[in-house]
């Protein structure tokens, strides 16, 4: 199996068609431009026809496989999509995925499109079975670092010139929504016929429509970015996002990190992510995290958890969300009045 991430696509697309592509991601932009150059190069290919299907406990399967025989010697070449439900696939859907797997032949493209690729589908026989000769495209939004790579591969792509400065301010704006950050590039494109993108052009006429969530924030708070994780919550909060899954969600990771923090031995500690199953990027921003914090750090977050909660259960409002920046700050290694602890 071949391992590509979005942007190498097209360069192993102009190598050779394989008869079997996975795009797997949470990015909805980057799984439909994926599923469209891999169509695209078919097409020039001569499979003429397509047939897209979505999956789930009500798939007349006979469909599916009618569509995988193998037909007369005039039959035109087609590519068939298959949208996976996400979460955990059932032993009977997985079952007839591996009998697909058997009806594959050289006039058929197959496709298969999820959101979450686990440990658990990789190890499954259906996706064995399919992963010889395959692609595996991943298709996740990038994560802040690796997303300038992207709007100026993007705008190199498009025949933009843009800055640094531009391209920061493009970032900002629009993180987490590649589609609306896709748009926007085309706006610009249309109102800049040079094709030039300063930085005094992109604030005049970009918008902010960055897209967050409570693993952003978690993950900027965990890594001391106060700035960033104070900007992100003021946007969940924009957004109207519960605070107590915000609540729950760094709760759990306070919680780890005590544990974590009362154990005496580096082995202990390697023992521990091992049962947890922590991957090796997790463990490393862990590992810093407990470097930069200490124990009455963790105690004093853990109480103003305590306070968040009583204060959700009681129906407060607003000062929820004070609190809430407040324990980012705490978490970010920042000082605040303690009183805000009195419970």
């Amino acid at each position: 199996m071949i391992r590509l991430n979005a942007g190498q696509l097209g360069a192993q697309l102009q190598k050779s068609l394989h008869p079997c592509y996975f795009l797997f991601g949470n990015d909805p932009l980057m799984l439909q431009e994926s599923e469209d150059s891999i169509l695209y190069q078919a097409q020039k290919e001569h499979f003429n026809e397509h047939f897209s299907i979505t999956l789930d406990a009500r798939s007349d399967w006979n469909t599916v496989f009618g569509l995988c025989q193998t037909g007369h010697l005039y039959a035109t070449r087609q590519t068939l999509l298959l949208v996976l439900p996400d979460g955990v696939i059932q032993a009977v859907m997985g079952e007839k995925l591996l009998q697909l797997a058997a009806l594959l032949h050289k006039d058929l493209l197959l496709i298969l499109r999820g959101i979450s690729l686990t440990r658990v589908l990789e190890k499954s026989p259906w996706f064995k079975a399919l992963s010889s000769g395959s692609v595996l495209v991943s298709c996740d939004t990038p994560e802040q670092e690796q997303l300038d790579l992207w709007v100026k591969r993007r705008a190199k792509n498009m025949k933009l010139t843009l800055d640094d400065a531009a391209c920061q301010v493009l970032c900002y704006c629009y993180e987490g929504n590649l589609l609306a950050l896709s748009q926007a590039l085309e706006l610009l494109s249309l109102i800049y016929p040079d094709r030039s993108l300063t930085l005094q052009r992109v604030k005049d006429a970009v918008n902010n429509a960055a897209h967050f969530t409570p693993i952003h924030w978690v993950d900027a708070v965990l890594a001391g970015k106060s700035r960033r994780a104070a900007r992100i919550l003021r946007q969940l909060r924009l957004e109207a996002v519960d605070p107590l899954i915000l609540l729950r969600s760094i709760q759990r990771e306070v919680l780890q990190l005590l544990k974590l923090k009362r154990q005496i031995t580096a082995a202990q500690m390697r023992s521990l992510f091992d049962r947890d199953k922590v991957s090796q990027n997790r463990q490393l921003l862990l590992t810093q995290v407990l470097a930069r914090i200490a124990l009455p750090q963790l105690r004093e977050a853990l109480a103003l958890i305590i306070k968040i909660e009583l204060a959700l259960k009681q129906n407060y409002g607003d000062p929820v969300w004070s609190d809430l920046n407040a324990l980012t700050l705490l978490l970010c290694g920042k000082m605040f009045p303690l009183v805000m602890l009195d419970v």
